[in-house]
């Protein structure tokens, strides 16, 4: 699979706009400022094909951008609390609503910040993704902002976190430094 030929395809602002899938998915979900987009043009290898902002829950659309052989789905990040209850609902109308209709979801990319226990909305995610039997993986960013001793702590408390899911795969990367990426693009490939 060729990474590097990616474009961007559409954003949707409500889940009745989006049209149905016309190739497997790779949905990227996870909450505000997790490095979600920065994970996206890792993958991709660019430097701003989804749009990194400075400033936390920016991203208020479904963002598709679209390879040969998939379609990248960023929804937009949770848990951001300056954002306006109404804004809040229509995201959540849409990520709902997107799961909701019949898409051809090959792998969810599910993003936590691995120097942090997984938030509330974290936990509620990776469940609902669970309770449907999504097939999901857990990448943990910001990996480089650990040192070798911590890194390995908090993979021995995540794997108490997130007990009640134990066969889910976790994959520890930076979209700084490049670790891990190419596991996670392995881990696209097999799933498409």
């Amino acid at each position: 699979m060729n990474f590097q030929i990616a474009a961007f395809k559409a954003a949707y602002g409500r889940s009745s706009q989006i049209p149905p899938s016309d190739l497997p998915e790779i949905v990227f979900s996870g909450r505000s400022n997790v490095g979600k987009s920065s994970l996206i043009n890792k993958l991709l290898y660019r430097k701003s094909i989804a749009r990194v902002s400075a400033k936390p829950g920016k991203t208020a659309t479904i963002n598709f951008f679209s390879l040969k052989e998939a379609n990248f789905v960023d929804l937009p990040g949770y848990g951001y609390a300056q954002v306006s209850q109404a804004e809040k609902k229509r995201w959540a109308e849409l990520v709902e609503g997107y799961f909701a209709q019949q898409r051809k979801i090959a792998l969810v990319v599910q993003i936590c910040d691995m120097r942090h226990t997984p938030s509330a909305d974290d936990m509620t995610m990776i469940d609902f993704l669970y309770q449907n039997h999504y097939p999901f993986i857990i990448a943990l960013t910001k990996k480089d902002k650990l040192k070798k001793t911590q890194q390995q702590l908090r993979m021995e408390a995540l794997k108490e976190e997130l007990g009640d899911y134990p066969e889910v795969v976790l994959c520890p990367c930076s979209s700084e430094k490049g670790d891990g990426i190419d596991e996670i693009r392995r881990i696209i490939e097999e799933s498409i």
